[in-house]
């Protein structure tokens, strides 16, 4: 692995308490999902971020991994990585495990010192997906474990999405994260009903969307189909769509005009929803 993205969390956490087993075999058979936790060094009460790297639902990629979490421990933020199943696990796992994270992050919101009504949910391409998902279908999703942390709010307050996989259809969602996620011989009838920007409603929560125009993996497009809705449908919502660059750019400080999109971001989250740093008035 890169050193870039090799650090090493404050703790590790299992998000369940038995044993996960994959629907189908493969070489991700029988993963155990699992919390990264990266606290602001100052331990003072702070809002939350938790992120779900992409990897079209077959992996989940570094460079959308520690390295964000540790950028926004110096924007201000207790952060998180929810290690989630990916293929051979099939929907809903990546979706119940994001769930059950945030739950557990509320659960530990007073030892760690997390704000638990400000908490982001956080995803890049498929991991955009997943993070989509729980905003908008999320309700749909039977996350329980039969213990006490099931009795905490597994909804997102905030969702960032970096070049976020909105739906899998051949006319401009992203097919492979559908095939994985759903398998590869589902119907186009099932693929519609994850074309998340359909299931926007007034109660989605507020959205920060950032992609590339000429992204030549997940095409812009998914973005601005998630942030039409947010606008049909009057939810709060920043959008930046940047000239040009690859797909994957994670924390895109290869290219000096993406870079700022987690400035940008957290200037949503503080002056659009509201959240509040240590040293800011409520």
């Amino acid at each position: 692995m890169d050193a870039r993205y090799n650090m090493a969390p404050d703790r590790v956490l299992k998000l369940w308490p038995f044993v996960c087993r994959a629907d189908e075999p493969g070489e991700n058979g029988d993963f155990q999902p699992e919390l990264e936790v990266f606290l602001h060094p100052d331990g003072l009460l702070r809002p939350a971020i938790a992120i779900c790297p992409g990897g079209a639902y077959m992996s989940r990629a570094p460079i959308e991994s520690a390295v964000i979490a540790k950028r926004f421990n110096t924007l201000g933020f207790h952060a998180f990585v929810i290690q989630y199943r990916v293929a051979p696990y099939r929907y809903p796992a990546p979706q119940q495990d994001a769930i059950r994270a945030l739950r557990l992050i509320r659960a530990h919101a007073e030892e760690w010192n997390v704000i638990p009504h400000q908490i982001t949910l956080c995803g890049f391409s498929a991991g955009g997906h997943l993070t989509a998902s729980v905003g908008t279908i999320g309700s749909r999703v039977d996350a329980n474990a039969g213990d006490e942390i099931d009795r905490f709010s597994g909804r997102p307050d905030a969702l960032i999405l970096g070049y976020p996989v909105i739906g899998f259809s051949k006319e401009w969602g992203h097919r492979g994260s559908g095939d994985n996620l759903l398998g590869g011989d589902c119907s186009e009838e099932r693929r519609q009903e994850f074309e998340l920007h359909r299931f926007v409603t007034a109660d989605t929560p507020p959205a920060f969307l950032w992609h590339t125009a000429d992204d030549p993996g997940v095409p812009v497009v998914n973005s601005l189909h998630f942030a039409n809705a947010l606008a049909a449908h009057k939810v709060p919502f920043g959008l930046h769509i940047f000239p040009h660059g690859p797909h994957g750019l994670g924390l895109g400080d290869s290219a000096a005009d993406v870079a700022v999109w987690t400035a940008l971001a957290k200037q949503f989250l503080a002056e659009g929803i509201g959240l509040v740093f240590p040293g800011k008035a409520e």
